[in-house]
């Protein structure tokens, strides 16, 4: 495993040529199915990531909204969790890359002071693209692959992904908030959402968070273990499945939402598909016997 940075590391002496990459997910609103938060706890745990930073939850939570909670720590002790922001740092295992996480609730005031302060830590550790991951409810039937899609208005990141700006219109989450800030200061900035089916919308969501992950692997360019994640989606996926067969309506209703996506995307089913799952197979390869994978986000 490769050895973590000490909190107390200064990241001026951690330069490196790849530049640091930041992704953030926010329970509420942007999280449908706590898919979106879920995929950045598993990033977390997998890359060993260590905290540097909290935001101090006074400034920015109502305790009416968001309470505190009441639980014991590892010691028995009765403790108060507080809905705070967490800004944690790890190094992906092949290229060593530093990778900022920052995960929390979306806060209820002053979201300009909330995204700068994240920021500020960002350019700390020479961040030099921000990815906020989000999660939305649609009308996707639960029976096909649950739809990932990357945005950008960077010209810069369009150019090397190829991907487009977003046509949305309308109220805008905490991570759109970040995401254009943090443009403004230079960094390159992209979206990451996941449609997550509305009529299953209570979380857990593990077949979102499995997609999440997978559109993630090729933002960073490293290989993330998906652990269970790969058999609790198949058993989430029965256990709707189940439930859609008791009720005829609700049957019927995921037929046609299958048919509308199957007509949608017949054009999609191309070698230009199959070359993504390709070159994601070779990534797991390389992280298993060594070898260098490809290039990441930069």
């Amino acid at each position: 495993m490769t050895e973590q940075p000490e909190p107390s590391t200064a990241p001026e002496k951690d330069a490196e040529r790849t530049p640091a990459i930041l992704l953030a997910a926010f329970e509420g609103w942007n999280d449908a199915g706590s898919s979106a938060s879920q995929t950045l706890q598993v990033v977390a745990e997998a890359w060993g990531a260590h905290d540097v930073h909290d935001l101090d939850p006074q400034d920015f939570h109502d305790f009416q909204v968001n309470r505190p909670m009441s639980v014991r720590d590892e010691d028995g002790v009765r403790v108060l969790k507080w809905p705070t922001t967490t800004i944690s740092v790890a190094r992906t295992p092949v290229a060593g890359r530093t990778v900022v996480l920052v995960q929390g609730i979306e806060p209820s005031f002053r979201w300009l002071d909330f995204c700068e302060e994240i920021l500020d830590i960002a350019e700390e550790w020479k961040v030099g693209s921000v990815v906020s991951i989000g999660a939305l409810l649609a009308d996707v039937p639960h029976t096909r692959p649950v739809p990932c899609q990357v945005t950008s208005d960077d010209p810069g990141v369009q150019a090397l992904l190829g991907v487009e700006s977003s046509e949305y219109e309308g109220a805008a989450g905490i991570v759109s908030v970040l995401a254009q800030l943090a443009q403004e200061r230079g960094m390159h900035a992209m979206s990451l959402w996941a449609a997550v089916p509305h009529y299953v919308a209570q979380p857990p969501s593990p077949k979102a968070t499995l997609a999440l992950l997978g559109a993630l692997e090729e933002l960073v360019g490293e290989p993330l273990p998906l652990g269970d994640l790969v058999e609790e989606a198949r058993a989430w996926q029965a256990g709707v499945d189940e439930l859609a067969e008791q009720d005829p309506e609700v049957a019927e209703y995921v037929r046609q939402l299958e048919e509308a996506k199957d007509t949608a995307e017949l054009p999609e089913a191309t070698g230009e598909a199959i070359a993504r799952e390709f070159e994601r197979y070779l990534r797991r390869r390389e992280d298993k016997g060594g070898g260098t994978p490809p290039p990441p986000v930069r």
